[in-house]
């Protein structure tokens, strides 16, 4: 299992790490994740992206930035990414940026469970607002 710090790694050196095999492991950063992807406590491992479906949850490097973001429209070449902790805006890019997608997401106890599509989730925009209030609030009391 490899860690690697993002910062210190192009694009196309991540790919080239993904494409020899390594198991790449990420500690994300921030909280545009969150429910389902929280900072501390999870980590994400990489695979290479075959073939990317809306719903997954990908790396990609937009003009300069990684984003750990779940794609939310494809359209041919074209992508359009929003974090689950995001309650409006959007990137956009293409397939060509996408440089990893998540494969696995690991708990603080080591607990390694596939990520889903969010379906539920993604349909339910409007509703966002109050769930991660209630997300917030939930995890304040219980410190989860």
């Amino acid at each position: 299992m490899k860690h690697v710090v993002l910062e210190k790694l192009t694009a196309d050196e991540l790919t080239q790490l993904l494409d020899k095999g390594n198991e790449i492991v990420l500690n994300p950063k921030g909280k545009s994740m969150l429910p389902f992807i929280r900072q501390g406590r999870d980590k994400v491992k990489l695979g290479r992206p075959m073939k990317i479906k809306q719903g997954d949850i990908v790396l990609a490097c937009i003009n300069g930035r990684y984003l750990l973001h779940r794609v939310y429209v494809l359209d041919g070449e074209n992508v359009t990414l929003m974090g689950d902790g995001n309650l409006c805006g959007t990137e956009s890019g293409t397939l060509a940026d996408v440089v990893g997608v998540v494969t696995e997401i690991i708990s603080k106890k080591g607990h390694r469970h596939k990520p889903g599509k969010a379906w539920l989730w993604r349909h339910t925009r409007r509703l966002r607002r109050y769930q991660l209030k209630a997300y917030r609030k939930w995890n304040r009391i219980f410190n989860i």
